[in-house]
């Protein structure tokens, strides 16, 4: 054997006694090395990959327990705190009406202001030590600036000649008793002032307020609200004065003021006769005793708008007849107020009046003229702006105002 193939086969022993060694130590660390366990909590956190958001909540974080479990067993989640609850402020107490009963008598004071001129003028004129034809001249002027009317102001300064005649005394404490009484017989104690307001079977009684604008119309609705809330009756407010929202705004806080529903239209210049037949419904179905309804205010020389609160009355009757048709006039209009009224009955067949702001300028002698003019009772006066100060009108109490 050479040298060449000697060298060979030193090398193949070599390099096969390398791999052998290798082997073995192989061997030798696989039998030392613990079995493989399940992956430690960071390899799983680190294989779990990226957090995924809840739809329709927000995303989970990764290294936190989810609600209610942990690491030790079920842990407590807090909740969060409730929002606070605020205040529920009180309803505004209802108002109560004054009684009905005596009120002209307590706002006397107030009435003789506008009567002063008329009963305190003939009372001088018939105390005089002689009464010839220039005084009783001046008793039928006095009479006539006093808005008594001519034809009422002719029969009173008759009946007044024939009763000075009979008594044949200047005596102020007679005079003042016979003035009394005939004024009290032209004013008619008894014509029936009652209001139409007593329920019917199976529905409320209705009552229409009509007048022009200025009057105190819408007012004197309100007002006449808490005179029937002060007798217990139940009512129902129908704001159909459609084309002034203040007006629709002012009858709605009148009825909250003492606990009464108004019924109204969410429009302005709805129809007038619509809202009114809805006002009635509403009485109907709450069972309540009145509907009062407020209607637009309107010019008597208007005919178009006339004829339309005409229509508003036959709408309203076909849920029945209307009850009571009150004409509210301005008592310091004089002769104009007249015309109003002569107009107003011929459309909607007023059955009672209404004079307002009687505490004024007016003169007394307007309740004798209108009462005389249309054949219809005055029954009920505005003697202030108080909500209260709507008073059913007596002749008696009324005389002695002018009288005082």
């Amino acid at each position: 054997m050479d040298t060449t193939q000697l060298i060979a086969l030193l090398l193949a022993v070599l390099v096969l006694g390398g791999v052998i060694a290798g082997l073995l130590a192989g061997s030798r660390r696989r039998r030392t090395r613990p079995p493989a366990g399940p992956p430690s909590a960071p390899e799983r956190a680190e294989s779990a990959g990226p957090a995924t958001a809840v739809r329709g909540g927000p995303a989970e974080e990764p290294d936190q327990p989810q609600a209610g479990t942990g690491a030790g067993g079920p842990v407590a989640v807090a909740e969060p705190p409730a929002p606070p609850v605020p205040p529920v402020e009180p309803a505004p107490a209802l108002e109560r009406p004054a009684p009905v009963a005596g009120r002209l008598v307590r706002l006397r004071a107030r009435l003789s202001r506008s009567g002063g001129a008329l009963g305190q003028g003939l009372l001088t004129l018939l105390s005089r030590d002689s009464l010839d034809a220039a005084t009783w001249d001046e008793v039928e002027e006095t009479l006539l600036l006093a808005d008594v009317g001519v034809g009422p102001s002719a029969e009173l300064i008759e009946r007044l000649r024939r009763r000075v005649a009979v008594l044949g005394t200047r005596d102020p404490a007679e005079v003042r008793g016979m003035l009394r009484e005939e004024l009290i017989a032209v004013l008619d104690p008894d014509l029936d002032r009652s209001l139409a307001t007593t329920r019917h079977e199976g529905r409320p009684a209705v009552v229409l307020v009509v007048g022009v604008n200025g009057t105190g119309k819408t007012t004197t609705v309100g007002k006449l609200a808490r005179v029937l809330v002060a007798e217990d009756k139940d009512v129902v407010l129908g704001a159909a004065d459609t084309f002034r929202a203040a007006a629709v705004d002012q009858l709605e806080t009148w009825g909250e003021r003492v606990g009464v529903p108004c019924v109204r239209s969410d429009r302005d210049g709805a129809d007038p006769a619509s809202v009114a037949f809805d006002a009635v419904r509403v009485g109907i179905e709450a069972e309540a005793d009145v509907v009062l309804i407020d209607t637009a205010g309107r010019l008597q020389n208007k005919v178009g708008l006339m004829d339309e609160l005409g229509k508003v009355k036959r709408v309203v009757e076909k849920h029945g007849p209307v009850d009571e048709v009150l004409l509210v006039l301005d008592a310091t209009t004089g002769q104009n107020g007249m015309q109003q009224a002569r107009v107003f009955s011929e459309v909607v067949d007023v059955t009672g009046i209404v004079l307002t702001k009687l505490d004024g300028t007016a003169k007394g002698g307007i309740v004798i003229a209108v009462q005389r003019e249309l054949g219809v009772p005055v029954k009920l006066v505005g003697l202030g702006e108080g909500p209260d100060d709507l008073a059913p009108f007596e002749p008696e109490a009324f005389v002695d105002a002018l009288l005082a």
